[in-house]
Protein backbone atom coordinates (compact mmCIF):
# COMPACT_ATOMS: atom_id res chain seq x y z
CA UNK A 1 0.00 0.00 0.00
CA UNK A 2 2.81 2.44 0.82
CA UNK A 3 4.56 2.02 -2.51
CA UNK A 4 1.21 2.47 -4.27
CA UNK A 5 0.65 5.77 -2.42
CA UNK A 6 4.15 6.94 -3.36
CA UNK A 7 3.52 6.20 -7.02
CA UNK A 8 0.19 8.03 -6.88
CA UNK A 9 1.85 11.11 -5.38
CA UNK A 10 4.60 11.04 -7.97
CA UNK A 11 2.01 10.75 -10.74
CA UNK A 12 0.20 13.85 -9.44
CA UNK A 13 3.42 15.88 -9.36
CA UNK A 14 4.34 15.37 -13.02
CA UNK A 15 5.41 18.56 -14.79
CA UNK A 16 5.94 17.88 -18.53
CA UNK A 17 7.65 21.22 -19.17
CA UNK A 18 10.22 20.69 -16.43
CA UNK A 19 10.65 17.09 -17.53
CA UNK A 20 11.62 18.33 -20.99
CA UNK A 21 14.22 20.65 -19.48
CA UNK A 22 15.64 17.77 -17.43
CA UNK A 23 16.06 15.64 -20.55
CA UNK A 24 18.51 18.22 -21.87
CA UNK A 25 20.14 19.08 -18.54
CA UNK A 26 20.96 15.46 -17.72
CA UNK A 27 22.27 14.66 -21.21
CA UNK A 28 19.81 11.93 -22.23
CA UNK A 29 20.45 12.05 -25.99
CA UNK A 30 22.03 9.23 -28.02
CA UNK A 31 25.58 8.56 -26.90
CA UNK A 32 25.34 10.92 -23.92
CA UNK A 33 25.93 9.81 -20.33
CA UNK A 34 22.20 9.82 -19.44
CA UNK A 35 21.02 8.22 -22.67
CA UNK A 36 17.47 6.89 -22.46
CA UNK A 37 16.61 8.27 -19.01
CA UNK A 38 13.09 9.61 -18.54
CA UNK A 39 11.78 12.26 -16.15
CA UNK A 40 8.60 13.28 -14.40
CA UNK A 41 9.72 16.88 -13.90
CA UNK A 42 9.75 16.94 -10.08
CA UNK A 43 12.15 19.21 -8.17
CA UNK A 44 14.61 17.82 -5.63
CA UNK A 45 13.14 19.80 -2.65
CA UNK A 46 9.77 18.18 -3.36
CA UNK A 47 11.38 14.74 -3.44
CA UNK A 48 13.10 15.47 -0.13
CA UNK A 49 9.73 16.27 1.43
CA UNK A 50 8.34 13.00 0.12
CA UNK A 51 11.34 11.14 1.55
CA UNK A 52 10.60 12.62 4.96
CA UNK A 53 6.89 11.80 4.64
CA UNK A 54 7.56 8.18 3.72
CA UNK A 55 10.69 7.59 5.75
CA UNK A 56 9.12 4.52 7.37
CA UNK A 57 8.87 2.72 4.04
CA UNK A 58 10.26 -0.82 4.05
CA UNK A 59 13.70 -1.51 2.65
CA UNK A 60 12.09 -3.82 0.11
CA UNK A 61 9.77 -1.11 -1.17
CA UNK A 62 12.61 1.39 -1.41
CA UNK A 63 14.59 -1.17 -3.40
CA UNK A 64 11.70 -1.74 -5.80
CA UNK A 65 11.25 2.00 -6.27
CA UNK A 66 14.94 2.26 -7.13
CA UNK A 67 14.32 0.05 -10.16
CA UNK A 68 11.85 2.53 -11.69
CA UNK A 69 12.39 3.83 -15.19
CA UNK A 70 11.78 7.38 -13.91
CA UNK A 71 14.79 9.35 -12.71
CA UNK A 72 12.89 11.08 -9.89
CA UNK A 73 11.56 7.77 -8.58
CA UNK A 74 15.10 6.47 -8.33
CA UNK A 75 16.27 9.62 -6.58
CA UNK A 76 13.40 9.39 -4.11
CA UNK A 77 14.29 5.75 -3.45
CA UNK A 78 17.89 6.72 -2.74
CA UNK A 79 16.85 9.56 -0.43
CA UNK A 80 14.69 7.04 1.42
CA UNK A 81 17.67 4.68 1.71
CA UNK A 82 19.75 7.51 3.19
CA UNK A 83 17.06 8.04 5.83
CA UNK A 84 16.70 4.32 6.54
CA UNK A 85 20.46 4.04 6.92
CA UNK A 86 20.75 7.06 9.21
CA UNK A 87 18.25 5.81 11.74
CA UNK A 88 18.89 2.08 11.35
CA UNK A 89 20.72 -0.33 13.63
CA UNK A 90 23.85 -2.15 12.52
CA UNK A 91 21.93 -4.92 10.77
CA UNK A 92 19.74 -2.47 8.86
CA UNK A 93 22.72 -0.38 7.83
CA UNK A 94 24.49 -3.41 6.46
CA UNK A 95 21.39 -4.30 4.43
CA UNK A 96 21.12 -0.76 3.02
CA UNK A 97 24.81 -0.75 2.13
CA UNK A 98 24.55 -4.07 0.33
CA UNK A 99 21.36 -3.07 -1.46
CA UNK A 100 23.02 0.11 -2.70
CA UNK A 101 25.96 -1.84 -4.11
CA UNK A 102 23.71 -4.49 -5.64
CA UNK A 103 21.71 -1.86 -7.52
CA UNK A 104 24.39 0.52 -8.78
CA UNK A 105 23.09 -0.01 -12.33
CA UNK A 106 20.07 2.08 -11.26
CA UNK A 107 22.25 4.78 -9.64
CA UNK A 108 23.05 6.00 -13.09
CA UNK A 109 23.43 9.76 -13.10
CA UNK A 110 25.60 12.24 -11.26
CA UNK A 111 22.88 13.66 -8.99
CA UNK A 112 21.86 10.19 -7.84
CA UNK A 113 25.46 9.50 -6.85
CA UNK A 114 26.32 12.90 -5.43
CA UNK A 115 23.35 13.11 -3.07
CA UNK A 116 23.80 9.65 -1.56
CA UNK A 117 27.22 7.98 -1.89
CA UNK A 118 28.83 9.74 1.06
CA UNK A 119 25.87 9.03 3.34
CA UNK A 120 25.71 5.29 2.66
CA UNK A 121 28.94 3.97 1.15
CA UNK A 122 31.25 6.49 2.80
CA UNK A 123 29.51 6.30 6.16
CA UNK A 124 29.37 2.50 6.17
CA UNK A 125 33.07 2.06 5.45
CA UNK A 126 34.17 4.47 8.16
CA UNK A 127 36.46 2.50 10.44
CA UNK A 128 36.40 -0.47 8.07
CA UNK A 129 38.63 -1.70 5.25
CA UNK A 130 38.40 0.40 2.10
CA UNK A 131 38.81 -2.41 -0.44
CA UNK A 132 35.22 -1.80 -1.69
CA UNK A 133 36.22 1.75 -2.67
CA UNK A 134 39.17 0.41 -4.62
CA UNK A 135 36.91 -2.05 -6.44
CA UNK A 136 34.45 0.71 -7.29
CA UNK A 137 37.22 3.05 -8.45
CA UNK A 138 38.49 0.37 -10.85
CA UNK A 139 35.04 -0.55 -12.15
CA UNK A 140 34.29 -0.33 -15.87
CA UNK A 141 31.07 1.47 -14.91
CA UNK A 142 31.33 5.25 -14.86
CA UNK A 143 28.83 5.64 -12.02
CA UNK A 144 30.60 3.15 -9.76
CA UNK A 145 33.83 5.08 -10.21
CA UNK A 146 32.00 8.30 -9.32
CA UNK A 147 30.54 6.58 -6.25
CA UNK A 148 34.06 5.70 -5.14
CA UNK A 149 35.34 9.28 -5.11
CA UNK A 150 32.10 10.86 -3.83
CA UNK A 151 31.92 8.38 -0.96
CA UNK A 152 35.11 9.93 0.39
CA UNK A 153 33.32 13.23 0.93
CA UNK A 154 32.16 11.66 4.21
CA UNK A 155 35.79 11.51 5.37
CA UNK A 156 36.73 14.92 4.00
CA UNK A 157 34.06 16.49 6.19
CA UNK A 158 35.74 14.88 9.19
CA UNK A 159 39.16 16.18 8.25
CA UNK A 160 40.34 12.81 6.90
CA UNK A 161 41.88 13.06 3.46
CA UNK A 162 43.86 9.86 2.94
CA UNK A 163 41.12 7.95 1.09
CA UNK A 164 40.22 10.87 -1.17
CA UNK A 165 43.83 11.22 -2.28
CA UNK A 166 44.20 7.47 -2.75
CA UNK A 167 41.10 7.18 -4.92
CA UNK A 168 42.08 10.34 -6.79
CA UNK A 169 45.35 8.67 -7.78
CA UNK A 170 43.48 5.64 -9.12
CA UNK A 171 41.23 7.90 -11.18
CA UNK A 172 43.96 10.29 -12.33
CA UNK A 173 43.86 9.09 -15.93
CA UNK A 174 40.18 8.23 -16.12
CA UNK A 175 38.75 8.88 -19.60
CA UNK A 176 35.43 10.36 -18.45
CA UNK A 177 34.83 14.08 -17.97
CA UNK A 178 32.33 13.41 -15.18
CA UNK A 179 35.08 11.68 -13.22
CA UNK A 180 37.51 14.52 -13.90
CA UNK A 181 34.98 16.95 -12.43
CA UNK A 182 34.21 14.76 -9.42
CA UNK A 183 37.87 14.19 -8.51
CA UNK A 184 38.69 17.87 -8.97
CA UNK A 185 35.74 18.82 -6.80
CA UNK A 186 36.81 16.48 -3.99
CA UNK A 187 40.39 17.78 -4.15
CA UNK A 188 39.02 21.32 -3.90
CA UNK A 189 37.05 20.27 -0.82
CA UNK A 190 40.24 18.89 0.72
CA UNK A 191 41.92 22.24 0.02
CA UNK A 192 39.13 24.16 1.72
CA UNK A 193 39.97 22.33 4.93
CA UNK A 194 43.70 21.83 4.55
CA UNK A 195 45.34 23.62 1.64
CA UNK A 196 48.86 22.24 2.27
CA UNK A 197 47.51 18.69 1.94
CA UNK A 198 45.88 19.48 -1.39
CA UNK A 199 48.95 21.30 -2.69
CA UNK A 200 51.28 18.47 -1.68
CA UNK A 201 49.13 16.14 -3.76
CA UNK A 202 48.91 18.55 -6.68
CA UNK A 203 52.65 19.14 -6.86
CA UNK A 204 53.22 15.46 -7.57
CA UNK A 205 50.21 14.93 -9.83
CA UNK A 206 48.96 18.10 -11.46
CA UNK A 207 50.97 17.74 -14.67
CA UNK A 208 49.39 14.31 -15.24
CA UNK A 209 45.83 15.48 -14.58
CA UNK A 210 43.19 16.05 -17.22
CA UNK A 211 42.69 19.80 -17.62
CA UNK A 212 39.15 19.74 -16.25
CA UNK A 213 40.22 17.91 -13.10
CA UNK A 214 42.96 20.44 -12.46
CA UNK A 215 40.68 23.41 -13.10
CA UNK A 216 38.14 22.12 -10.60
CA UNK A 217 40.83 21.38 -8.01
CA UNK A 218 42.38 24.87 -8.14
CA UNK A 219 39.21 26.88 -8.76
CA UNK A 220 39.46 28.77 -5.45
CA UNK A 221 43.20 29.42 -5.57
CA UNK A 222 44.44 33.02 -5.82
CA UNK A 223 44.74 33.91 -9.49
CA UNK A 224 48.58 34.02 -9.68
CA UNK A 225 48.83 30.58 -8.07
CA UNK A 226 46.02 29.22 -10.24
CA UNK A 227 47.75 30.44 -13.40
CA UNK A 228 51.00 28.89 -12.22
CA UNK A 229 49.38 25.47 -12.09
CA UNK A 230 47.62 25.94 -15.41
CA UNK A 231 50.87 26.99 -17.11
CA UNK A 232 52.88 24.20 -15.50
CA UNK A 233 55.18 26.60 -13.68
CA UNK A 234 54.45 25.63 -10.07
Amino acid sequence: MVIKKIHQELDRLVDPQRAEISLRFFKTGPGQYGEGDIFRGIRVPVLRKLAKKYENVSLGDAGRLLESAYHEDRLLALLLLVRIYARGDAVTREKVYRLYLEKTRFINNWDLVDLTAEHIIGAHLLGKGKAPLTRLAKSPLLWERRIAILATFHYIKQGRFKETLRIARILLRDPEDLIHKAVGWMLREVGKRNLPVEEKFLKTCYQKMPRTMLRYAIEKFPEPKRQGYLKGKT
